[in-house]
């Protein structure tokens, strides 16, 4: 099959046709999306419009009903056992409250995709690349050898995130990654997220309801509602469409809120 092609370069994610339900109730029909290189997608939506269940459906843990799902050109949905393990070693996630195995140190919980993509690495060097990606979101070393139980929230999405980062990927999936945290530390957490993805080159799919993290981050969002995509661009695109919901979303207290943040924070920098 030819490889999906977006804007003369192929999109790191297309999907095409979408359509998800849970007996009779539908969550997606017929959506389509298109996932830019290098940029980091914000994706909203109101309770039920299926935000986790698209990017389940993206990795592979939520078989849709329809449609077409293709990450680095190659189907997801059609993929052999082989071609499978492939993409899936370009993709690190990083799920709803970190995910981590409580038996698990933190050290052990970003080696777990190392052994099982790598299994010929030995003990040591797994040590020394856990040990490299705890620093790089930000822990202390000291953090390593600890367990989940023994951490704070904000330290449980960092060490999530390590282990996310285990594979060097080049697209990274983060499902309310700031959710929990206390505003200072759900900006230093968006901080993290975009030198990380400047650094790395990363793209990123990050579903939110933070608005602050929207106004942060996200070069452009994509809005969940009506069963499919209804909108995909920045934030002054989307102001400028006159759906009720992306009204109310962006134009209530919380979105002038968060705009008044960034622009006390531009003040700052001025």
């Amino acid at each position: 099959m030819t490889a999906p092609i977006f804007d003369g370069e192929e999109a790191v994610i297309r999907i095409r046709g979408l359509r998800n339900s849970f007996g009779d109730q539908v969550v997606h029909d017929n959506l389509d999306l298109d996932v830019r290189p290098g940029e980091i997608l914000g994706v909203v939506g109101g309770s039920g419009t299926g935000k986790s269940v698209l990017m389940r459906s993206i990795i592979g843990l939520q078989p849709p009903d329809a449609g077409e799902v293709h990450v680095f050109g190659e189907s997801v949905i059609d993929a052999d056992e082989q071609q499978a393990i492939d993409i899936r070693r370009r993709w690190g996630v990083l799920f709803q409250g970190g995910a981590l195995f409580s038996t698990l140190t933190v050290a052990e919980n970003v080696q777990v995709p190392l052994k099982e993509f790598y299994p010929q690495l030995d003990d040591q060097l797994l040590a020394e690349i856990a040990a490299y990606k705890v620093v790089m979101t930000g822990l202390p070393p000291e953090a390593g050898p600890k367990y989940p139980a023994e951490l704070s929230g904000g330290m449980k999405k960092r060490a999530g995130l390590s282990r996310s980062l285990a594979l060097d990927p080049e697209l990274l999936f983060l499902d309310e990654p700031t959710a929990g945290l206390d505003p200072i530390g759900a900006a230093a957490f968006d901080e993290l997220t975009r030198s990380l993805q400047q650094t790395l080159g990363l793209t990123v799919f990050l579903i939110t309801h933070d608005l602050d993290t929207l106004y942060a981050i996200c070069d452009r969002v994509a809005v969940l509602a009506d069963k499919r995509v209804i909108a995909v661009g920045t934030i002054d695109e989307l102001l400028a469409l006159d759906h009720p919901w992306i009204q109310e979303y962006f134009n209530g207290p919380r979105g002038r809120a968060a705009v008044a943040s960034v622009e006390r924070a531009g003040a700052m920098g001025a």
